[in-house]
């Protein structure tokens, strides 16, 4: 008898993310690492675009992180072209911000909304989706408390915002409400020890912390 349901075919955007999902879960030995960050006066509105400019800084101290393996060898990249999640009607495509080191906030905020609005549109060019260095995805829209996001392959890791809202926090002894949220990193464990990039992750909240008006 023939399978009850309905068949689709699996081409186009929907085949290039199963190819590089199988891809990345086959070769890539991920662990993630997970710590709270306090939001509380940080421009939600600008969050993205801060954490590109942010990391673009902190990876110049963490080169390790923005490298891929390559032959058998691990290749130190010196450019900071991240990519960003960015979830579509065709599923997840991944358009590249280039020269984060080199841009503003504002700008790159121009740039992520620019190439967000051609994804939707179904209009990036080929060009806008390769040679990421380090990719950002953002699941705090879905209210989920923290995902554990596949690495971008050949990339080497992956830094994930989650659900951002109030919460009781100690702070010198007395209970307070922030806002907080949780930041990760998912890392390739061939190349990222473990120290490493929990070290890189603290180093990011704290850069998003200073960020904060009050």
């Amino acid at each position: 008898d023939p399978p009850e349901g309905r068949r689709i075919p699996v081409r186009g955007i929907r085949r290039a993310i199963v190819e590089q999902v199988e891809r990345t879960h086959r070769e890539i030995p991920a662990v993630t690492f997970v710590e709270e960050c306090d939001f509380t006066g940080v421009d939600l509105g600008l969050l993205v675009a801060s954490t590109l400019s942010d990391l673009a800084a902190s990876l110049a101290g963490f080169p390790e992180l923005n490298a891929r393996i390559e032959d058998g060898d691990i290749v130190l990249l010196d450019r900071y072209d991240i990519g960003v999640a960015v979830d579509t009607d065709a599923g997840l495509v991944v358009p590249v911000v280039c020269g984060c080191d080199r841009l503003s906030v504002a700008e790159i905020d121009a740039e992520i909304r620019r190439l967000a609005g051609r994804a939707r549109a179904g209009s990036l060019h080929p060009d806008e989706l390769r040679d990421s260095t380090f990719t950002v995805t953002s699941a705090g829209k879905l209210g989920g408390l923290f995902v554990t996001p596949l690495i971008n392959h050949p990339e080497v890791a992956i830094l994930g915002l989650h659900r951002i809202g109030p919460r009781p926090v100690v702070r010198d002894g007395a209970v307070v409400i922030r806002e907080m949220g949780n930041v990760s990193v998912t890392f390739d464990h061939r190349v990222v020890d473990g120290v490493r990039a929990g070290a890189f992750c603290l180093d990011m909240i704290g850069r998003i912390e200073r960020r904060s008006v009050h």
